[in-house]
């Protein structure tokens, strides 16, 4: 069984603040960091670092060679990125003594693949692999839908969150991931972690839903069936990556066979870490790091 995570790969320019800019405010920063991020890449970095074979597609510019390298590095197979002449997608991150970030992102490469890149790529999996999507690139309704039609078993986290997600073949999902607020945005209304995961588990019966809610833990639903996990308490650092990480450790958990609450606890408590850490795929830690006993 393989993973093909389809994603977005960027280069982050980290602005440590003592607060989040306001609008019409002007701050000096602190400290400022450029390092490798991305949904997609933190992503496949996580599941690389727990253990998983993940290969990951995408698209960078000449100005990003250096994030292929950086992924191999960390166990990542990188075949599949191709270069393109323009720039590698960007993100300017803020992050508060708190700990707590704000992110603006510039899509350079992430929204330049192409259909035959698609599926020349999708052409070297098939049933029963994994594709692991988010919402940092173009043509994710076509790889949706390219991929169910290979009996592929699709994992879509839809961040950064919008309107035209609902109109995704959803039905070809076998797990959503979300936070709080996006799970609200999907269901339709405003409500509690375990409100909003029953009106999600009532417009999609047979899906795998992962809600992600912070500091209250996160919560699996398939039809009836109902799953908590409470957070692993840490010092937070830097918030980037951490639900990637618990996306990335699920995942992987679920791979080798482990059951869902076992999958999840290892997902926070590989998340946890990531929060003391600063930076995004670098705070990701290996398995061999972590206590799951």
């Amino acid at each position: 069984m393989k993973i093909l995570n389809f994603g977005s790969l960027n280069i982050d320019l980290i602005y440590r603040v003592p607060h989040i800019v306001r609008p019409g405010e002007t701050l000096s920063a602190t400290a400022l960091t450029t390092s490798a991020g991305g949904k997609g890449a933190n992503q496949s970095v996580a599941l690389a670092k727990a253990g998983a074979p993940v290969w990951h597609g995408g698209t960078v510019g000449t100005d990003g060679s250096w994030l292929r390298d950086l992924l191999g590095r960390f166990g990542v197979k990188t075949e599949f990125i191709r270069e393109y002449d323009g720039p590698t997608g960007q993100a300017l991150i803020q992050v508060d003594e708190k700990g707590q970030n704000s992110i603006v992102l510039f899509g350079g490469g992430n929204l330049n693949n192409d259909e035959a890149q698609a599926d020349l790529v999708l052409s070297r999996f098939g049933e029963g692999d994994f594709l692991v999507l988010q919402n940092e690139i173009n043509l994710t309704p076509y790889v949706m839908e390219k991929a169910a039609a290979r009996g592929m078993k699709i994992c879509l986290n839809p961040a950064p969150y919008s309107e035209e997600v609902k109109g995704w073949p959803l039905d070809t999902l076998e797990y959503l991931v979300v936070n709080e607020i996006e799970g609200q945005d999907l269901a339709g209304r405003e409500g509690s972690p375990e409100e909003t995961l029953d009106r999600l588990t009532d417009l999609y019966p047979r899906m795998q839903i992962l809600l992600t809610a912070g500091k209250e833990g996160a919560w699996y639903g398939c039809g009836p069936e109902r799953v908590h996990s409470p957070i692993v308490e840490a010092p937070v650092v830097d918030t980037t990556a951490a639900g990637d990480t618990f996306l990335g450790y699920f995942l992987a958990s679920r791979v080798k066979g482990l059951g869902i609450g076992e999958s999840m606890d290892r997902a926070s408590l590989a998340s946890s870490v990531t929060v003391s850490r600063p930076g995004a795929m670098e705070s990701i830690p290996f398995a061999g790091e972590l206590d799951f006993t």
